[in-house]
């Protein structure tokens, strides 16, 4: 399981594309309309094994604890948010912020294949009638990257089984669940799945996948099958194959949570980095096409789609190139560029002509003024997308706390909220507070 923000981050400021001198691709400045529409969603987004802890029969679970494996250190008790949901669902209410973007474990609702339990279906809709009850609107992934542990052992995505699994899941969860959701998600980031190496630099690549595969072959032993594909792997063999199964699994997965409650609004969010173009045959076309363009043609028949962005890439006829010299840099050493989002989002709208939902954005960086700096920089140029006529119906910011950012461990801190890792306190950032302050305007 690879944290895609970060390695893309790493990638980015790896320096080992051709040095050129990047162009200023802003767009001029307008005057933005301060006020977001009536209605919008404004919220803090989180993720249900980077949060929740323990969750031992999860295929990142059998990863970390594989040998060998990349990933710095156990997820262990996370933020111990199984047991301190209520906790959270109060800090997004402190904040003045109306939604809670939050997802199932799909490795606790279905542990054993065919097995389904009540006990964590009810954990799950105390969850969202605790929204609810708190005025907020529970936004729901029903998969975030992870799957049960039996699930990766029979390949995982790579199986012609995987869609109607996923899609029975999708059935037995929404049954119980559907009645209190407001807006409900299939995957999370499918469409990098496999993907990841066309955007890694050479020998970073090679490293990264190497590694990967080492440690899915370690668990493969572990489990004594013969392929042991986690639900967010860097290394596949075959991605064409999980692909074609990941999009067959959304379109499954919609209909089957459709056919439970026709009117809950289902999309699936999508990683997308602004790509811009640069020089004379730039690659950016050609990467949007192999990394976007199949999941928002299938985003059109979606309610919307959500949009996943923490970056900027420009393209030239070679590859990516660096961060401008001087530029301000997370803590990945990539870009900072407030900009990125509005142009991730007009691109995800242009292709699949459906209203977008900011299911992800932030920061990864220890300096929190840099996470209070971009809150009100990006959401500007957002609204002013939104004055161009991009229908953008919220905006969820990554994340709620500092939590467990795969292999990377407990050091990336994207969080609006620290965590005390021993007494689980979360302690709100002054960004927070940023954030909080324009959801209750409503309003720059």
């Amino acid at each position: 399981m690879i944290d895609r923000r970060t390695v893309l981050a790493t990638a980015a400021a790896s320096g080992l594309a051709a040095m050129m001198e990047t162009p200023a691709l802003a767009r001029a400045a307008r005057p933005v309309n301060p006020a977001f529409p009536k209605g919008f969603l404004w919220g803090a987004a989180t993720a249900a094994y980077q949060v929740e802890g323990n969750n031992v029969n999860s295929d990142v679970w059998a990863m970390e604890h594989a040998s060998p494996t990349v990933y710095a250190e156990p997820s262990g008790d996370a933020a111990n948010s199984f047991a301190l949901w209520r906790t959270d669902l109060d800090l997004v209410k402190g904040l003045d912020l109306n939604t809670y973007r939050f997802s199932l474990e799909w490795a606790r609702i279905e542990p054993a294949k065919g097995q389904f339990s009540i006990a964590m279906l009810d954990h799950y809709k105390a969850m969202i009638e605790g929204c609810r009850e708190r005025g907020l609107n529970p936004m729901v992934t029903f998969n975030h990257f992870t799957t049960p542990v039996w699930f990766a052992a029979q390949g995982g995505w790579s199986n012609a089984e995987a869609p109607a699994l996923f899609a029975r899941y999708c059935d037995q969860a929404a049954r119980h669940l559907a009645a209190g959701i407001g807006q409900a998600t299939t995957l999370n980031e499918p469409n990098l799945s496999g993907l990841l190496d066309i955007v890694l630099p050479g020998d970073i690549g090679k490293q990264l996948l190497g590694a990967d595969k080492a440690m899915q072959e370690a668990a493969a032993r572990a489990y004594a099958v013969a392929r042991f594909l986690p639900g967010n792997p860097l290394y596949v063999a075959d991605p064409q194959v999980v692909q074609a199964n990941l999009l067959a699994g959304h379109k499954a997965g919609r209909e089957a949570i459709k056919a439970v409650r026709g009117d809950l609004p289902v999309g699936v969010s999508l990683a997308i980095i602004d790509d811009q173009a640069v020089g004379r045959s730039s690659l950016r076309d050609a990467m949007r096409a192999k990394l976007y363009q199949p999941w928002l043609e299938a985003a059109r028949g979606n309610d919307f789609v959500g949009v996943q962005n923490y970056e900027r890439t420009v393209w030239n006829d070679k590859g990516r190139l660096p961060a401008p010299q001087g530029a301000e840099t997370n803590d990945a050493g990539s870009e900072v560029y407030p900009a990125s989002l509005a142009g991730a989002v007009r691109h995800a709208h242009q292709v699949s002509g459906v209203p977008v939902i900011v299911t992800e954005h932030g920061i990864n960086s220890a300096d929190d003024t840099k996470r209070a700096r971009l809150i009100p920089a990006a959401l500007t140029e957002l609204k002013r997308a939104m004055d161009e006529g991009v229908p953008v119906l919220g905006y969820m910011h990554w994340s709620l706390v500092d939590n467990y950012e795969w292999v990377f461990g407990y050091n990336p801190q994207f969080g609006l909220h620290t965590l005390d890792r021993r007494t689980f306190a979360r302690t709100a950032k002054p960004s927070a507070r940023v954030l909080g302050a324009i959801a209750s305007r409503n309003s720059l």
